[in-house]
Protein backbone atom coordinates (compact mmCIF):
# COMPACT_ATOMS: atom_id res chain seq x y z
CA UNK A 1 0.00 0.00 0.00
CA UNK A 2 1.70 3.17 -0.93
CA UNK A 3 1.74 6.34 1.32
CA UNK A 4 0.30 8.05 -1.67
CA UNK A 5 -2.63 6.41 -1.89
CA UNK A 6 -3.42 7.09 1.58
CA UNK A 7 -2.84 10.69 1.34
CA UNK A 8 -5.02 11.38 -1.39
CA UNK A 9 -7.60 10.38 0.16
CA UNK A 10 -9.37 11.51 3.22
CA UNK A 11 -11.05 8.58 3.81
CA UNK A 12 -9.61 4.88 2.86
CA UNK A 13 -11.74 2.23 3.08
CA UNK A 14 -9.40 -0.59 3.36
CA UNK A 15 -7.38 1.34 5.68
CA UNK A 16 -10.40 2.15 8.08
CA UNK A 17 -11.58 -1.29 7.96
CA UNK A 18 -8.12 -2.27 9.42
CA UNK A 19 -8.68 -0.35 11.91
CA UNK A 20 -12.58 -0.94 12.57
CA UNK A 21 -11.54 -4.68 12.95
CA UNK A 22 -10.07 -3.61 16.26
CA UNK A 23 -13.40 -2.10 17.97
CA UNK A 24 -14.47 -6.20 17.62
CA UNK A 25 -14.32 -6.38 21.33
CA UNK A 26 -16.03 -2.92 22.27
CA UNK A 27 -19.03 -3.56 19.72
CA UNK A 28 -21.51 -2.45 22.77
CA UNK A 29 -19.14 0.67 23.04
CA UNK A 30 -19.04 1.74 19.76
CA UNK A 31 -22.87 1.17 18.57
CA UNK A 32 -23.94 3.02 21.91
CA UNK A 33 -21.58 5.90 20.57
CA UNK A 34 -23.19 5.71 17.34
CA UNK A 35 -26.75 5.60 18.44
CA UNK A 36 -26.07 8.70 20.98
CA UNK A 37 -24.71 10.68 18.33
CA UNK A 38 -27.87 9.95 15.82
CA UNK A 39 -29.49 11.13 19.43
CA UNK A 40 -27.91 14.53 19.25
CA UNK A 41 -28.31 15.40 15.85
CA UNK A 42 -31.95 14.70 16.14
CA UNK A 43 -32.55 16.34 19.90
CA UNK A 44 -30.45 19.53 18.32
CA UNK A 45 -33.17 20.90 16.33
CA UNK A 46 -35.80 20.57 18.70
CA UNK A 47 -34.60 23.69 20.97
CA UNK A 48 -34.87 26.42 18.33
CA UNK A 49 -38.94 24.85 17.26
CA UNK A 50 -39.83 24.72 20.64
CA UNK A 51 -38.07 28.91 20.91
CA UNK A 52 -39.88 30.13 18.10
CA UNK A 53 -43.01 28.90 19.49
CA UNK A 54 -42.09 29.85 22.59
CA UNK A 55 -42.37 33.84 21.26
CA UNK A 56 -45.11 33.48 18.90
CA UNK A 57 -47.42 31.36 21.09
CA UNK A 58 -46.40 32.52 24.94
CA UNK A 59 -44.07 35.51 24.97
CA UNK A 60 -46.32 37.66 22.33
CA UNK A 61 -49.17 36.50 23.79
CA UNK A 62 -48.73 37.24 27.01
CA UNK A 63 -48.87 33.92 28.79
CA UNK A 64 -46.77 33.53 31.70
CA UNK A 65 -47.93 30.15 32.65
CA UNK A 66 -47.31 28.71 29.41
CA UNK A 67 -43.82 30.74 29.27
CA UNK A 68 -42.76 28.95 32.32
CA UNK A 69 -43.76 25.46 30.35
CA UNK A 70 -41.74 25.90 27.66
CA UNK A 71 -39.05 27.14 29.76
CA UNK A 72 -38.66 24.01 31.48
CA UNK A 73 -39.16 21.89 28.74
CA UNK A 74 -36.05 23.82 27.12
CA UNK A 75 -33.95 23.46 30.45
CA UNK A 76 -35.13 19.90 30.94
CA UNK A 77 -34.02 19.25 27.06
CA UNK A 78 -30.54 21.35 27.84
CA UNK A 79 -29.54 18.85 30.78
CA UNK A 80 -30.14 16.10 28.91
CA UNK A 81 -28.55 17.29 25.72
CA UNK A 82 -25.52 17.66 28.26
CA UNK A 83 -25.53 14.10 29.82
CA UNK A 84 -25.86 12.58 26.26
CA UNK A 85 -22.78 14.97 25.22
CA UNK A 86 -20.79 13.71 28.00
CA UNK A 87 -20.98 10.06 27.14
CA UNK A 88 -21.00 10.09 23.79
CA UNK A 89 -17.51 12.48 23.91
CA UNK A 90 -16.67 10.11 26.91
CA UNK A 91 -17.43 6.13 24.77
CA UNK A 92 -15.91 7.62 21.56
CA UNK A 93 -12.82 9.05 23.49
CA UNK A 94 -12.38 5.65 25.79
CA UNK A 95 -13.14 3.45 22.49
CA UNK A 96 -10.48 5.81 20.94
CA UNK A 97 -8.30 5.14 23.36
CA UNK A 98 -9.05 0.78 23.87
CA UNK A 99 -8.35 0.76 20.10
CA UNK A 100 -5.01 2.45 20.08
CA UNK A 101 -3.68 0.62 23.04
CA UNK A 102 -4.08 -2.75 21.30
CA UNK A 103 -3.09 -1.81 18.24
CA UNK A 104 0.25 -0.19 20.27
CA UNK A 105 0.91 -4.07 21.77
CA UNK A 106 0.09 -5.56 18.45
CA UNK A 107 2.53 -3.26 16.64
CA UNK A 108 5.02 -3.88 19.35
CA UNK A 109 4.61 -7.20 19.67
CA UNK A 110 5.30 -7.23 16.05
CA UNK A 111 8.36 -4.77 16.24
CA UNK A 112 10.49 -7.08 19.03
CA UNK A 113 9.63 -10.24 16.56
CA UNK A 114 11.22 -8.42 13.61
CA UNK A 115 15.28 -9.65 12.61
CA UNK A 116 17.98 -7.32 13.53
CA UNK A 117 18.38 -7.22 9.82
CA UNK A 118 14.54 -4.71 9.63
CA UNK A 119 16.66 -2.29 12.24
CA UNK A 120 20.05 -2.12 10.56
CA UNK A 121 17.86 -0.50 7.81
CA UNK A 122 15.39 1.74 10.22
CA UNK A 123 16.02 4.80 12.30
CA UNK A 124 15.36 3.78 15.72
CA UNK A 125 13.39 7.65 16.11
CA UNK A 126 11.36 6.30 13.21
CA UNK A 127 9.69 3.24 15.06
CA UNK A 128 9.61 5.66 17.77
CA UNK A 129 7.26 7.91 16.34
CA UNK A 130 5.20 5.10 14.86
CA UNK A 131 4.53 3.72 18.19
CA UNK A 132 3.94 6.75 19.99
CA UNK A 133 2.45 9.52 17.77
CA UNK A 134 1.11 7.67 14.76
CA UNK A 135 -1.06 5.69 16.68
CA UNK A 136 -2.32 8.59 18.20
CA UNK A 137 -3.78 9.73 15.03
CA UNK A 138 -5.53 6.50 15.23
CA UNK A 139 -6.97 7.45 18.39
CA UNK A 140 -8.67 10.72 16.88
CA UNK A 141 -10.37 8.55 14.38
CA UNK A 142 -12.90 7.36 16.75
CA UNK A 143 -12.84 10.78 19.26
CA UNK A 144 -13.04 13.44 16.65
CA UNK A 145 -13.35 11.45 13.18
CA UNK A 146 -15.27 9.49 11.99
CA UNK A 147 -18.63 9.22 14.39
CA UNK A 148 -18.39 13.33 15.15
CA UNK A 149 -18.07 13.68 11.25
CA UNK A 150 -21.48 11.63 10.88
CA UNK A 151 -23.30 13.27 13.74
CA UNK A 152 -22.34 16.62 11.84
CA UNK A 153 -23.24 15.61 8.56
CA UNK A 154 -26.46 14.13 10.08
CA UNK A 155 -27.45 17.05 12.40
CA UNK A 156 -26.79 19.78 8.81
CA UNK A 157 -29.33 17.12 7.24
CA UNK A 158 -32.18 17.09 10.03
CA UNK A 159 -31.77 21.23 10.00
CA UNK A 160 -32.12 21.60 6.34
CA UNK A 161 -35.19 19.91 6.11
CA UNK A 162 -36.69 21.04 9.44
CA UNK A 163 -35.97 25.05 7.72
CA UNK A 164 -37.02 23.83 4.90
CA UNK A 165 -40.39 21.78 6.15
CA UNK A 166 -40.82 25.19 8.69
CA UNK A 167 -40.22 28.14 5.76
CA UNK A 168 -39.10 27.21 2.72
CA UNK A 169 -38.13 31.20 1.68
CA UNK A 170 -36.39 31.37 5.08
CA UNK A 171 -34.05 28.84 4.37
CA UNK A 172 -33.22 29.49 0.55
CA UNK A 173 -32.34 33.46 1.98
CA UNK A 174 -30.04 31.54 4.88
CA UNK A 175 -28.66 29.30 2.59
CA UNK A 176 -27.82 32.03 0.05
CA UNK A 177 -23.58 31.97 1.30
CA UNK A 178 -23.25 27.78 1.84
CA UNK A 179 -21.83 27.28 -1.77
CA UNK A 180 -19.32 29.90 -0.84
CA UNK A 181 -18.69 28.36 2.16
CA UNK A 182 -18.63 24.75 0.83
CA UNK A 183 -15.72 26.17 -2.07
CA UNK A 184 -13.55 27.46 0.78
CA UNK A 185 -14.43 24.55 3.01
CA UNK A 186 -12.63 22.24 0.33
CA UNK A 187 -9.76 25.09 -0.40
CA UNK A 188 -9.45 25.01 3.27
CA UNK A 189 -9.40 21.29 3.80
CA UNK A 190 -6.66 19.88 0.90
CA UNK A 191 -4.50 23.08 2.10
CA UNK A 192 -4.58 21.97 5.71
CA UNK A 193 -4.48 18.10 4.64
CA UNK A 194 -0.98 18.82 3.32
CA UNK A 195 0.37 21.04 5.94
CA UNK A 196 -0.47 17.85 8.37
CA UNK A 197 1.27 15.38 6.29
CA UNK A 198 4.14 18.26 6.13
CA UNK A 199 3.79 17.72 9.96
CA UNK A 200 3.95 14.09 10.14
CA UNK A 201 6.88 13.92 7.87
CA UNK A 202 8.82 16.97 9.70
CA UNK A 203 7.76 15.10 13.20
CA UNK A 204 9.49 11.89 12.42
CA UNK A 205 12.91 13.52 10.92
CA UNK A 206 13.05 15.35 14.27
CA UNK A 207 12.55 12.16 16.39
CA UNK A 208 15.05 10.46 14.09
CA UNK A 209 17.53 13.19 14.69
CA UNK A 210 17.23 13.60 18.26
CA UNK A 211 17.17 10.20 19.12
CA UNK A 212 20.47 9.32 16.83
CA UNK A 213 22.06 12.54 18.00
CA UNK A 214 21.71 12.23 21.61
CA UNK A 215 22.70 8.34 21.81
CA UNK A 216 25.96 9.84 19.75
CA UNK A 217 26.10 12.87 22.21
CA UNK A 218 29.60 11.27 23.38
CA UNK A 219 31.44 11.41 19.67
CA UNK A 220 29.58 14.90 19.43
CA UNK A 221 31.51 16.38 21.98
CA UNK A 222 34.85 14.54 21.77
CA UNK A 223 35.23 15.96 18.37
CA UNK A 224 33.75 19.47 18.80
CA UNK A 225 30.88 18.48 16.52
CA UNK A 226 28.18 20.62 18.69
CA UNK A 227 28.14 24.04 16.58
CA UNK A 228 27.58 21.57 13.34
CA UNK A 229 24.74 19.36 14.91
CA UNK A 230 22.94 22.02 15.74
CA UNK A 231 22.73 23.77 12.81
CA UNK A 232 21.71 20.84 11.55
CA UNK A 233 18.90 20.45 14.26
CA UNK A 234 17.95 24.22 13.66
CA UNK A 235 17.43 23.46 9.77
CA UNK A 236 14.89 20.44 10.78
CA UNK A 237 13.33 22.30 13.52
CA UNK A 238 12.90 25.09 10.94
CA UNK A 239 10.99 22.56 8.74
CA UNK A 240 9.04 21.14 11.56
CA UNK A 241 8.10 25.13 12.52
CA UNK A 242 7.20 25.99 9.25
CA UNK A 243 5.03 23.07 8.51
CA UNK A 244 2.75 23.81 11.42
CA UNK A 245 2.74 27.67 10.93
CA UNK A 246 1.38 26.72 7.10
CA UNK A 247 -1.25 24.90 9.03
CA UNK A 248 -2.02 27.92 11.75
CA UNK A 249 -2.31 30.15 8.71
CA UNK A 250 -5.06 27.53 6.99
CA UNK A 251 -6.90 28.17 10.09
CA UNK A 252 -6.65 31.83 10.83
CA UNK A 253 -7.94 32.49 7.27
CA UNK A 254 -10.25 30.05 7.02
CA UNK A 255 -11.89 30.54 10.57
CA UNK A 256 -12.73 34.48 9.40
CA UNK A 257 -14.25 33.83 6.20
CA UNK A 258 -16.75 31.18 8.58
CA UNK A 259 -17.59 34.08 10.46
CA UNK A 260 -18.29 36.14 7.83
CA UNK A 261 -20.49 34.25 5.54
CA UNK A 262 -22.24 33.23 8.70
CA UNK A 263 -23.01 36.71 9.37
CA UNK A 264 -24.29 37.61 5.79
CA UNK A 265 -26.60 34.75 5.96
CA UNK A 266 -27.59 36.01 9.23
CA UNK A 267 -27.98 39.57 7.67
CA UNK A 268 -30.46 38.79 4.51
CA UNK A 269 -32.18 36.41 7.09
CA UNK A 270 -33.02 39.19 9.35
CA UNK A 271 -33.89 41.66 6.58
CA UNK A 272 -35.88 39.41 4.49
CA UNK A 273 -37.45 37.86 7.64
CA UNK A 274 -38.36 41.41 8.88
CA UNK A 275 -40.03 42.62 6.09
CA UNK A 276 -42.23 38.68 6.06
CA UNK A 277 -43.20 39.48 9.62
CA UNK A 278 -44.43 42.66 9.14
CA UNK A 279 -46.51 41.61 5.39
CA UNK A 280 -47.50 38.56 7.71
CA UNK A 281 -46.10 36.14 5.83
CA UNK A 282 -43.85 34.68 8.65
CA UNK A 283 -44.07 35.54 12.51
CA UNK A 284 -41.04 36.65 14.93
CA UNK A 285 -40.50 33.18 16.31
CA UNK A 286 -39.51 31.66 12.74
CA UNK A 287 -37.23 34.58 12.22
CA UNK A 288 -35.77 33.51 16.03
CA UNK A 289 -35.62 30.05 15.58
CA UNK A 290 -33.65 30.85 11.66
CA UNK A 291 -31.26 32.78 13.57
CA UNK A 292 -30.72 29.55 15.90
CA UNK A 293 -30.97 27.06 12.77
CA UNK A 294 -27.99 29.05 11.26
CA UNK A 295 -25.76 29.11 13.55
CA UNK A 296 -26.12 25.21 14.06
CA UNK A 297 -25.94 24.82 10.07
CA UNK A 298 -22.56 26.71 10.21
CA UNK A 299 -21.13 25.28 13.05
CA UNK A 300 -20.98 21.75 11.60
CA UNK A 301 -19.67 23.03 8.03
CA UNK A 302 -16.65 24.84 10.17
CA UNK A 303 -16.07 21.61 11.96
CA UNK A 304 -16.32 19.12 9.29
CA UNK A 305 -13.45 20.60 6.85
CA UNK A 306 -11.66 20.25 10.51
CA UNK A 307 -12.94 16.89 11.41
CA UNK A 308 -12.20 15.35 7.64
CA UNK A 309 -8.22 16.29 7.83
CA UNK A 310 -8.26 14.80 11.60
CA UNK A 311 -9.72 11.60 9.60
CA UNK A 312 -7.04 12.17 7.18
CA UNK A 313 -4.13 12.16 9.58
CA UNK A 314 -5.85 9.07 11.21
CA UNK A 315 -5.85 7.33 7.59
CA UNK A 316 -2.33 8.86 7.11
CA UNK A 317 -0.91 6.99 10.74
CA UNK A 318 -2.96 3.72 10.13
CA UNK A 319 -1.47 3.88 7.05
CA UNK A 320 2.35 3.87 8.56
CA UNK A 321 1.67 1.90 11.45
CA UNK A 322 0.12 -0.89 9.02
CA UNK A 323 2.91 -0.80 6.55
CA UNK A 324 5.02 -1.62 10.03
CA UNK A 325 2.41 -4.97 10.77
CA UNK A 326 2.28 -5.96 7.43
CA UNK A 327 6.00 -5.87 7.09
CA UNK A 328 7.42 -9.40 6.27
CA UNK A 329 10.99 -9.02 8.34
CA UNK A 330 10.09 -11.78 11.21
CA UNK A 331 12.35 -14.48 11.69
CA UNK A 332 10.45 -17.89 10.88
CA UNK A 333 9.65 -20.15 13.62
CA UNK A 334 8.37 -23.14 12.54
CA UNK A 335 10.93 -25.65 14.39
CA UNK A 336 9.19 -28.16 16.87
CA UNK A 337 12.44 -29.58 18.93
CA UNK A 338 12.55 -28.38 22.83
CA UNK A 339 16.05 -28.21 24.24
CA UNK A 340 15.89 -29.62 27.22
CA UNK A 341 18.34 -32.29 26.83
CA UNK A 342 20.74 -30.55 24.67
CA UNK A 343 24.42 -31.11 25.49
CA UNK A 344 25.81 -28.31 22.89
CA UNK A 345 28.02 -30.27 20.46
CA UNK A 346 27.71 -27.62 17.54
CA UNK A 347 28.37 -28.55 13.71
CA UNK A 348 28.66 -25.52 11.00
CA UNK A 349 28.33 -26.92 7.28
CA UNK A 350 29.47 -25.65 4.32
CA UNK A 351 27.62 -22.84 5.58
CA UNK A 352 27.43 -19.17 3.86
CA UNK A 353 25.29 -16.29 4.76
CA UNK A 354 24.98 -12.65 3.32
CA UNK A 355 23.62 -9.53 5.17
CA UNK A 356 22.71 -8.59 1.60
CA UNK A 357 21.66 -10.55 -1.67
CA UNK A 358 24.91 -12.51 -2.99
CA UNK A 359 27.28 -10.29 -1.18
CA UNK A 360 28.90 -12.97 1.31
CA UNK A 361 30.38 -11.90 4.77
CA UNK A 362 30.92 -15.86 5.36
CA UNK A 363 31.97 -18.52 3.24
CA UNK A 364 31.55 -22.15 3.43
CA UNK A 365 32.27 -22.37 7.06
CA UNK A 366 32.58 -25.61 8.59
CA UNK A 367 33.93 -26.83 11.89
CA UNK A 368 33.04 -28.91 14.85
CA UNK A 369 32.52 -27.68 18.64
CA UNK A 370 32.08 -30.80 21.21
CA UNK A 371 30.10 -30.24 24.34
CA UNK A 372 32.18 -28.40 26.72
CA UNK A 373 34.38 -27.35 24.86
CA UNK A 374 35.63 -23.36 23.90
CA UNK A 375 36.26 -22.03 20.20
CA UNK A 376 38.29 -18.97 19.45
CA UNK A 377 37.34 -16.83 16.83
CA UNK A 378 40.38 -14.57 16.15
CA UNK A 379 41.07 -12.49 13.12
CA UNK A 380 40.87 -8.97 11.91
CA UNK A 381 38.20 -6.53 12.33
CA UNK A 382 35.37 -7.13 9.73
CA UNK A 383 36.72 -10.53 8.95
CA UNK A 384 33.14 -12.36 9.63
CA UNK A 385 32.90 -13.32 13.63
CA UNK A 386 30.56 -11.56 15.19
CA UNK A 387 28.82 -12.33 12.11
CA UNK A 388 29.61 -16.26 13.02
CA UNK A 389 27.77 -16.14 15.88
CA UNK A 390 24.22 -13.99 15.05
CA UNK A 391 24.11 -17.07 12.58
CA UNK A 392 24.13 -19.15 15.54
CA UNK A 393 21.80 -17.88 17.57
CA UNK A 394 19.40 -16.98 14.64
CA UNK A 395 19.84 -13.46 14.74
CA UNK A 396 20.18 -13.87 11.19
CA UNK A 397 19.30 -16.13 8.86
CA UNK A 398 22.27 -17.78 6.95
CA UNK A 399 21.51 -18.59 2.89
CA UNK A 400 23.73 -21.74 2.23
CA UNK A 401 24.94 -24.85 3.79
CA UNK A 402 23.56 -26.01 7.45
CA UNK A 403 24.31 -25.05 11.17
CA UNK A 404 23.39 -28.08 13.48
CA UNK A 405 23.36 -28.23 17.33
CA UNK A 406 23.25 -31.69 18.43
CA UNK A 407 23.29 -32.94 15.36
CA UNK A 408 19.22 -31.11 15.26
CA UNK A 409 19.64 -28.21 12.14
CA UNK A 410 18.93 -24.96 14.50
CA UNK A 411 16.04 -24.14 12.18
CA UNK A 412 14.35 -27.20 13.48
CA UNK A 413 14.01 -25.75 17.22
CA UNK A 414 11.51 -23.46 18.78
CA UNK A 415 13.06 -20.13 18.51
CA UNK A 416 12.93 -19.23 22.14
CA UNK A 417 14.00 -22.62 23.22
CA UNK A 418 17.04 -21.90 21.20
CA UNK A 419 17.23 -18.41 22.01
CA UNK A 420 17.66 -19.58 25.76
CA UNK A 421 19.96 -22.37 25.63
CA UNK A 422 22.43 -19.53 24.11
CA UNK A 423 23.79 -16.59 26.04
CA UNK A 424 25.54 -14.06 24.28
CA UNK A 425 28.55 -11.14 26.08
CA UNK A 426 28.44 -8.61 23.72
CA UNK A 427 31.27 -5.83 23.57
CA UNK A 428 29.17 -3.30 23.87
CA UNK A 429 27.00 -4.06 26.97
CA UNK A 430 23.54 -2.83 26.97
CA UNK A 431 22.20 -1.98 30.35
CA UNK A 432 18.14 -0.80 30.88
CA UNK A 433 17.14 2.41 33.40
CA UNK A 434 16.43 -0.42 35.87
CA UNK A 435 18.26 -1.90 38.56
CA UNK A 436 21.30 -4.50 39.18
CA UNK A 437 18.76 -7.38 39.57
CA UNK A 438 16.11 -6.59 36.94
CA UNK A 439 18.78 -6.30 34.30
CA UNK A 440 20.29 -9.36 35.12
CA UNK A 441 17.08 -11.23 35.43
CA UNK A 442 15.80 -9.33 32.33
CA UNK A 443 12.48 -9.46 34.45
CA UNK A 444 12.31 -12.84 34.23
CA UNK A 445 10.41 -13.80 37.51
CA UNK A 446 11.48 -17.17 37.61
CA UNK A 447 14.91 -16.37 38.52
CA UNK A 448 15.33 -15.56 42.07
CA UNK A 449 17.30 -13.21 44.22
CA UNK A 450 19.17 -16.25 45.56
CA UNK A 451 20.12 -18.05 41.72
CA UNK A 452 21.43 -14.25 40.79
CA UNK A 453 23.18 -13.87 43.99
CA UNK A 454 25.04 -17.62 43.32
CA UNK A 455 25.89 -16.39 39.33
CA UNK A 456 27.65 -12.84 40.92
CA UNK A 457 29.66 -14.93 43.35
CA UNK A 458 30.95 -17.02 40.48
CA UNK A 459 31.96 -14.45 38.21
CA UNK A 460 33.57 -12.45 41.31
CA UNK A 461 31.25 -9.51 40.74
CA UNK A 462 29.10 -10.07 44.14
CA UNK A 463 31.69 -7.84 46.14
CA UNK A 464 31.29 -4.73 43.79
CA UNK A 465 27.88 -5.33 44.06
CA UNK A 466 27.05 -5.22 47.35
CA UNK A 467 29.57 -1.76 47.75
CA UNK A 468 27.03 -0.06 45.81
CA UNK A 469 24.30 2.35 47.53
CA UNK A 470 21.33 -0.21 47.00
CA UNK A 471 23.51 -3.50 46.32
CA UNK A 472 21.45 -5.64 43.79
CA UNK A 473 18.37 -2.89 43.67
CA UNK A 474 20.44 -0.13 42.79
CA UNK A 475 19.51 1.64 39.70
CA UNK A 476 21.95 1.66 37.18
CA UNK A 477 20.86 4.70 35.13
CA UNK A 478 20.22 5.06 31.03
CA UNK A 479 22.56 2.65 30.29
CA UNK A 480 24.07 1.78 33.00
CA UNK A 481 25.64 5.17 33.11
CA UNK A 482 26.65 4.76 37.00
CA UNK A 483 28.96 1.94 36.22
CA UNK A 484 32.37 1.60 35.11
CA UNK A 485 32.55 -0.69 31.45
CA UNK A 486 34.10 -3.79 32.97
CA UNK A 487 31.41 -3.22 35.72
CA UNK A 488 28.70 -3.44 33.04
CA UNK A 489 30.78 -6.62 31.30
CA UNK A 490 30.35 -8.27 34.40
CA UNK A 491 27.28 -8.16 34.74
CA UNK A 492 26.89 -9.15 31.03
CA UNK A 493 28.55 -12.22 32.72
CA UNK A 494 26.27 -12.83 35.28
CA UNK A 495 23.06 -12.28 32.98
CA UNK A 496 24.61 -14.87 31.06
CA UNK A 497 25.16 -17.14 33.78
CA UNK A 498 22.00 -16.80 35.37
CA UNK A 499 19.98 -18.24 32.71
CA UNK A 500 22.04 -21.43 32.81
CA UNK A 501 22.59 -21.79 28.74
CA UNK A 502 24.27 -24.76 26.98
CA UNK A 503 26.09 -22.83 24.85
CA UNK A 504 27.96 -19.16 26.14
CA UNK A 505 29.16 -16.78 23.23
CA UNK A 506 31.83 -14.49 24.19
CA UNK A 507 32.02 -11.57 21.79
CA UNK A 508 34.74 -9.35 22.48
CA UNK A 509 34.25 -8.84 26.16
CA UNK A 510 37.84 -7.30 27.12
CA UNK A 511 38.27 -5.46 24.37
CA UNK A 512 37.41 -2.21 26.39
CA UNK A 513 38.34 -2.70 29.62
CA UNK A 514 41.13 -1.55 32.04
CA UNK A 515 44.18 -4.01 33.21
CA UNK A 516 42.12 -5.18 36.54
CA UNK A 517 39.30 -5.41 34.70
CA UNK A 518 40.10 -7.39 32.10
CA UNK A 519 41.42 -9.52 35.00
CA UNK A 520 38.43 -10.43 36.54
CA UNK A 521 37.14 -10.84 33.55
CA UNK A 522 39.19 -13.30 32.08
CA UNK A 523 38.67 -15.05 35.96
CA UNK A 524 35.27 -14.74 34.96
CA UNK A 525 35.20 -16.41 31.64
CA UNK A 526 37.32 -19.28 33.35
CA UNK A 527 34.56 -19.83 35.03
CA UNK A 528 31.37 -19.64 33.73
CA UNK A 529 32.87 -21.26 30.66
CA UNK A 530 33.73 -24.50 32.46
CA UNK A 531 31.24 -27.43 31.51
CA UNK A 532 29.63 -25.14 29.02
CA UNK A 533 29.82 -25.14 24.79
CA UNK A 534 31.59 -22.03 24.09
CA UNK A 535 32.80 -19.84 21.15
CA UNK A 536 35.18 -16.34 22.41
CA UNK A 537 35.55 -14.05 19.36
CA UNK A 538 38.61 -11.77 20.93
CA UNK A 539 41.29 -9.73 20.01
CA UNK A 540 43.70 -10.24 22.84
CA UNK A 541 45.14 -13.52 22.16
CA UNK A 542 46.40 -13.74 25.67
CA UNK A 543 42.83 -14.54 26.53
CA UNK A 544 42.29 -17.45 24.11
CA UNK A 545 45.28 -19.60 24.29
CA UNK A 546 43.90 -22.33 26.42
CA UNK A 547 41.12 -22.82 23.90
CA UNK A 548 40.62 -26.49 22.90
CA UNK A 549 40.56 -24.78 19.08
CA UNK A 550 41.12 -21.41 17.24
CA UNK A 551 39.77 -20.44 14.22
CA UNK A 552 41.77 -18.15 12.24
CA UNK A 553 38.79 -15.89 9.93
CA UNK A 554 39.66 -13.56 7.11
CA UNK A 555 37.25 -12.04 4.37
CA UNK A 556 34.44 -14.42 5.91
CA UNK A 557 36.30 -17.45 5.16
CA UNK A 558 38.32 -20.14 7.81
CA UNK A 559 42.01 -20.13 6.49
CA UNK A 560 43.53 -21.99 9.52
CA UNK A 561 41.99 -24.00 12.92
CA UNK A 562 43.86 -25.69 15.57
CA UNK A 563 45.29 -24.92 19.25
CA UNK A 564 47.29 -22.38 20.55
CA UNK A 565 50.70 -24.26 19.97
CA UNK A 566 49.67 -26.09 16.62
CA UNK A 567 48.88 -22.67 15.19
CA UNK A 568 52.27 -21.31 15.97
CA UNK A 569 53.81 -23.93 14.70
CA UNK A 570 52.66 -23.90 11.38
CA UNK A 571 54.21 -20.62 11.04
CA UNK A 572 51.05 -18.84 9.17
CA UNK A 573 48.41 -15.94 9.73
CA UNK A 574 48.02 -17.17 13.35
CA UNK A 575 51.74 -16.32 14.37
CA UNK A 576 52.05 -13.44 12.93
CA UNK A 577 48.75 -11.91 14.69
CA UNK A 578 50.57 -13.57 17.59
CA UNK A 579 54.33 -11.41 17.08
CA UNK A 580 52.37 -8.32 16.12
CA UNK A 581 50.60 -8.78 19.80
CA UNK A 582 53.69 -9.94 21.66
CA UNK A 583 56.54 -8.65 20.09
Amino acid sequence: MSTATAQGKAFDRKLFAQVFAFTRPYKAVFWTSFALTIFLALLGVVRPLLMGDMIDEYALTGDERGLWMVTLVITLLLIIETVVQFYQAYWTSWLGQAVTFDLRQKLYARIIGFKLRYFDRTPIGTLVTRVISDIETIDDIFSQGLLMIMGDILKLVVVVVVMFVVNWKLALLSMVPIPLLIWSTNIFKNSIQKSFQDVRTQVARLNAFVQEHIQGMAIVQLFGREEQEYDKFKAINKEHRSAHIRSVLAYSIFFPVVEVLSAISLGFLVWWGVKDVLAGVATLGDVFAYILFINMLFRPIRQLADRFNVLQMGMVGSERVFKVLETEMSLKDEGASGTGALRGDIRFDAMSFAYEDEQYVLKDISFEAKAGQMIALVGATGSGKSSLINVLSRAYEFQKGAVYLDDVDIRDYRLSDLQRSISVVLQDVFLFSDTIHNNITLNDPGITRAEVIAAAVEVGAHDFIERLPKGYDTEVGERGGILSTGQRQLLAFIRAAVHKPKVLVLDEATSSVDSLSEQLIAQATERITKGRTSIVIAHRLSTVQHADRILVIDKGSIIEQGDHQELLARNGAYRKLYELQFR
